[in-house]
């Protein structure tokens, strides 16, 4: 052979492929991405109901805490008539419309204590609620600080559907 062909024969050794690009990623990846965004997405409206529960609920007793203000010390229907407009408000946020809109009396008391009273709106302090808000003027043995307890509980117990 003679020396230029022998120069054009000279062969380079042998090279490996560059590493692998990180575009695209593999269908795992996809995979895992996708699970990633759904259990973020998942979890951020689980919070922002919470959220808005707690802001709800707050907004709720704090209504309470004006209605108390505004009547502080004072024994009037007007007093109860609020908590109790307070209270149907409430249950109309958080149940169907026909299983609370045309309740009074005592139908009103059985549902609040179905809802979560536990017996204390029909027989204990809540019992006001039915005839209280309509009278001219309340007895002396109106368990003001009873009822308010009975309220707040009562909010607490049900405000988790409002959303």
């Amino acid at each position: 052979m003679n020396p230029g062909t022998q120069a054009a024969l000279q062969l380079r050794d042998i090279h490996l492929p560059g590493p692998p690009s990180f575009w695209p990623p593999a269908p795992g990846w996809w995979f895992l991405a996708a699970v990633a965004i759904a259990l973020l997405v998942w979890v951020s409206m689980v919070a922002l109901r919470r959220y808005r529960i707690h802001r709800r609920r707050q907004a709720v007793l704090a209504a309470l805490v004006r209605i108390e203000e505004r009547f502080a010390g004072e024994r009037s229907p007007e007093r109860l008539a609020s908590i109790s407009l307070l209270l149907r408000r409430l249950a109309l946020m958080c149940y169907p419309r026909e299983q609370v809109a045309a309740l009074s009396g005592n139908a009103w008391l059985r549902f609040l204590d179905e809802s979560g009273g536990d017996g204390r709106f029909a027989n204990g302090p809540g019992r006001v609620l039915a005839s209280g808000p309509y009278q001219r003027s309340l007895s002396a043995e109106l368990d003001t600080a009873g009822l308010v307890a009975l309220v707040r509980e009562w909010v607490q117990k049900n405000s988790g559907g409002l959303a």
